[in-house]
């Protein structure tokens, strides 16, 4: 496994690959990895030879109150576990690589980034398409893979990808979660003992709405009410947010009658958390995967 620190060594690696007519495939993390960066990797490799893992915790999608000097970085324990999975390519630059003094550009994808989690953390998504877009130009890989606990991120990348005609396939992959259903995160380190048995009450909320859909609920109030219920129940989450959103404009729904979200952010404790369930129609029904 290869470690790279520089744009101009990154690009010479991926332009070799692509000359030798290589699927090159890229999975961008922030570090700290856990079993769902790791399950990106491994979908990454059925699909593409070589593969690059980013690490970089992007500044500029931490807003002045959030987390970004406290954010768990792990490099050599994220070096080990990328080397067992035998990964082609490591690219962790340092920030001035990314961002070199004198940088004064930013993406922006208007509409859908200024609810939900955009309403909670201004210039956020900014931030992710700015460093995302940085990274496939960088990269320019075939396929670039990305969790879907981070919905409204994958979706608004999605978009950037097709307004800017980029070549890279946006793939989605599953949410992994932990046994008791709570969805696997880098801030799941900062919950205390109690916290964290208090946060599982996020994916129960969300089988609230599964159970709901099973047996025939498709108004999105009553749903929304079963969720709310289940969360605001546990003394220890405050909740952010909680709403159901069509899965392509974002814009919240009355009644299921397409592919959409259930898309929740609450604090635990001091760590804030974000989770989601995707309802999609088959047939004259609807499924709900969490």
């Amino acid at each position: 496994m290869e470690i790279i620190h520089t744009v101009a060594w990154m690009k010479q690696v991926a332009e070799e690959a692509r000359r030798s007519d290589r699927i090159l495939g890229l999975v961008p993390t922030m570090g700290a990895l856990h079993e769902g960066h790791l399950s990106l990797v491994r979908e990454a490799q059925k699909q593409c030879s070589p593969v690059v893992v980013s690490i970089f915790v992007n500044p500029k999608q931490f807003g002045p109150s959030e987390d970004f000097q406290k954010y768990p970085r792990a490099f050599e324990a994220d070096r080990a576990a990328l080397e067992n999975l035998r990964v082609d390519y490591v690219f962790a630059p340092p920030p001035d690589e990314i961002y070199p003094p004198g940088f004064r550009t930013a993406v922006t994808v208007d509409g859908l980034g200024d609810t939900l989690e955009g309403r909670s953390r201004p210039g956020h998504f900014r931030g992710v398409t700015t460093v995302v877009l940085k990274l496939l130009e960088i990269v320019q890989p075939r396929f670039a893979f990305f969790g879907r606990k981070d919905a409204q991120q994958v979706r608004i990348i999605q978009q950037m990808s097709a307004d800017l005609n980029l070549d890279a396939t946006i793939v989605v992959c599953p949410i992994v979660r932990e046994p008791d259903g709570l969805a696997m995160s880098s801030r799941n380190a900062y919950l205390k003992e109690g916290d964290r048995r208090a946060a599982g009450v996020l994916y129960r909320s969300l089988e609230a709405v599964r159970r709901e859909v099973s047996t025939g609920e498709r108004n999105a109030t009553r749903l929304l009410a079963s969720l709310r219920r289940v969360l605001d129940a546990e003394p220890a989450v405050s909740r952010d947010y909680a709403e159901i959103v069509d899965a392509d404009t974002l814009e919240p729904v009355m009644a299921l009658r397409k592919a959409c979200y259930v898309l929740l952010a609450a604090r635990v404790g001091n760590t804030r958390l974000i989770d989601n369930a995707l309802i999609e129609q088959a047939g004259d029904s609807f499924t709900v995967t969490l």
